[in-house]
């Protein structure tokens, strides 16, 4: 027997490789094959980042919203989270974006969907559910420089087209099919976010929006995984929500899929498709 990283001779039994102190009886790379994956699931001999369940992951509710994230083509991992759920005849959805700068992006942006989805579930208003949030996201922080963070939406879509909207960064919410815009970026003009959560995104109140959709529609809340390659894009005119979002992450992929993908459509008024 040989030890998967360093190739040295070991023996059956042994716990770890004398020569390199390698843990042996490691899983499997799922890109290279050797038996050199660590505890933070990188394979120690070609560094691929394994593959897990945030990869790509679909949702769709009895009423038809639906949602899905995706990896996109090129990270090493997704450090998008999406929430989608019915409470009380409404559909509560949220999406953050785990700032790639930050450290274990992915883990804020799990923490504040979970929190958000389940404060907005429960009948708390927008600014209540963001503080909540941000409160968990902030408790990942173990010093001021171990600070991970992510950016914000969540959307209550109640009966006869009552909607709601609260953000802070740069995912966005759009009306479909045309398209229209309704949130407006926390960025400056090189794409620098100036709002996130996070135990260092100081004082940050969420934006808050509140109007009823006049007729039939989708409500489409995304990352910017997506909303990078919608200029000048016609939006599918049919199709069931699931459907439609499988459509936009092949356009995003198709276009290059820079980045993590995450999206979430929430039929209005009328069934959609």
């Amino acid at each position: 027997m040989n030890c998967p990283l360093c190739e040295a001779p070991v023996v059956a039994g042994d716990t770890y490789c004398e020569a390199c102190g390698h843990t042996l009886g490691a899983p499997a790379c799922a890109s290279c094959g050797a038996q050199a994956v660590d505890a933070e699931g990188y394979c120690e001999r070609c560094g691929v980042r394994q593959p897990t369940g945030r990869d790509h992951a679909e949702t769709v509710l009895g009423g038809g919203a639906a949602a899905l994230t995706d990896r996109g083509l090129r990270r090493s991992r997704n450090e998008d989270a999406v929430a989608l759920l019915e409470a009380g005849g409404s559909v509560v959805a949220v999406v953050c974006d785990g700032v790639g700068s930050s450290p274990r992006a992915d883990e804020a942006s799990a923490v504040a969907v979970e929190t958000a989805a389940d404060a907005l579930a429960r009948g708390l208003a927008h600014e209540e559910a963001f503080e909540l949030a941000g409160r968990a996201v902030a408790k990942l922080a173990t010093s001021v420089d171990d600070a991970p963070a992510c950016t914000y939406i969540a959307a209550v879509a109640g009966p006869r087209g009552a909607l709601t909207l609260a953000w802070a960064g740069d995912t966005r919410a759009y009306l479909l099919p045309e398209g229209v815009p309704l949130t407006v970026d926390d960025a400056v003009e090189t794409g620098e976010i100036t709002a996130w959560l996070g135990a260092d995104a100081g004082d940050v109140a969420p934006h808050v929006r509140t109007f009823t959709s006049a007729g039939p529609g989708l409500l489409l809340v995304c990352s910017d995984g997506l909303w990078r390659y919608l200029d000048g894009y016609a939006f599918p005119a049919a199709g069931s929500p699931i459907e439609l979002a499988r459509e936009l992450l092949r356009h995003a992929l198709d276009s290059g899929g820079q980045d993590n993908v995450t999206i979430a459509l929430i039929p209005l008024g009328e069934a959609h498709g």
